[in-house]
């Protein structure tokens, strides 16, 4: 299979053969190559996964946290307050030990008191960014694209997506001079992580918005949670943590959620499945209090305070760690808003690179998803 059909293959069934934008094609590119191809392959029906468990005893978890008090602007690349590496302009306080399962329950109880909303579609705005390196020059670029779904709350009606590149630039000051030494290029070739040879051209400017629709799939499927899921599923979800663990992981079958190539862990697996429920997906507050009910108690789980997202937005990190053959040591991060139990981003964090994070420092964001909006509505997209 060439590269193409290759990519073509990592496409979700949903986006059939739309138009594409080059960032969404060289991310869906970098994960086709990153692994071996499964005649099974498992996504999020709404987008992709960018790449995006209950099995242990309910004992309290104790984790440290870095408090970190930064100048109020967004760091050019986040890093894990863990990793050594904290963005620039800000400074460390001494650790501070919090009790995971504490910050965990203390936020279903604010998820709980969420409004549920109203409308015909569920509405999510959200930024994805992705690491590159450039294939000459010796720099790392990190790639942003806006995303906005709308999906209709009734069987038979179309799923409508707009999407954005925001424009490539180099990750870090260093970063910087190095591509300006390089003369600046307006058009970046980046490596394809994890396929000698591959490559892909960027560019720092922004593109145009590009509007799009289909069908459902299966004229009902909205969403990827563990399988594909209806909205009618979504929303008839338990409300109890013990049950609700027990509908996720009777879809857990011994691998990832990218392909059933690479095993993971039914911790790591559930901790990622929770996590995109908790992000935006159209579940009621009562079992997106469940959830963080269900992450209090999962075995291995850590929590920080004052974690800075890539849209400068500070919250509180819950994480587990991945480790996996090909992707190395990565801690799955998920950052909320403690006060109100809201999901502010998901990221990977680079703790022991793989060769698909190859060039990249510990502590490095490989990849994140920031939600900027999440809800209900009756407003319509246009074409």
């Amino acid at each position: 299979m060439n590269p193409m059909e290759e990519l073509r293959a990592a496409r979700p069934a949903h986006l059939g053969e739309r138009p594409v934008d080059e960032l969404t094609r060289a991310g869906e590119l970098a994960r086709a190559m990153s692994g071996p191809r499964s005649s099974r392959r498992r996504h999020k029906v709404v987008k992709p996964v960018w790449g995006f468990g209950l099995a242990g005893a309910a004992a309290a978890v104790t984790a440290v946290a870095v408090l970190v008090s930064g100048n109020g602007a967004a760091p050019t690349t986040p890093r894990a307050p863990d990793g050594g590496q904290v963005a620039a302009g800000s400074a460390t306080a001494q650790p501070v030990r919090l009790s995971a399962r504490t910050v965990l329950l203390a936020a279903a109880e604010k998820a709980d008191q969420q409004s549920d909303g109203s409308g015909d579609s569920w509405r999510s705005v959200s930024v994805s960014r992705t690491l590159f390196n450039a294939k000459d020059g010796g720099y790392t670029i990190v790639a942003p694209q806006r995303s906005e779904a709308w999906t209709p709350g009734a069987t038979g009606g179309d799923q409508w997506s707009r999407t954005q590149s925001l424009g490539a630039r180099p990750a870090t000051e260093e970063d910087e001079r190095a591509w300006q030494e390089a003369g600046s290029p307006p058009k970046i070739e980046v490596v394809v992580p994890g396929k000698k040879g591959a490559s892909y051209i960027l560019s720092t400017s922004e593109g145009e918005v590009r509007t799009s629709h289909s069908p459902l799939v299966d004229g009902d499927k909205v969403f990827w949670l563990g399988r594909n899921v209806t909205m009618k599923d979504l929303r008839a979800l338990p409300s109890e943590p013990d049950e609700l663990k027990k509908w996720l992981m009777a879809s857990y079958e011994g691998h990832g959620t990218e392909s059933s190539g690479e095993e993971m862990s039914g911790d790591a697996w559930l901790f990622k499945v929770t996590v995109g429920l908790i992000m935006d997906m159209p579940v009621t507050p009562e079992v997106r209090g469940a959830a963080f009910r269900m992450l209090a108690d999962l075995d291995g789980v850590e929590v920080a305070r004052d974690v800075t997202d890539a849209e400068g937005r500070q919250g509180t990190a819950v994480t587990i760690k991945e480790d996996t053959p090909d992707s190395g040591v990565l801690e799955n991060r998920l950052i909320f808003d403690e006060s109100t139990g809201r999901a502010l981003a998901n990221e990977s964090v680079v703790v022991r690179p793989g060769r698909f994070q190859a060039g990249l420092e510990p502590g490095a964001v490989w990849n994140s998803t920031t939600v900027l909006e999440a809800g209900w509505t009756d407003t319509k997209p246009s074409a």
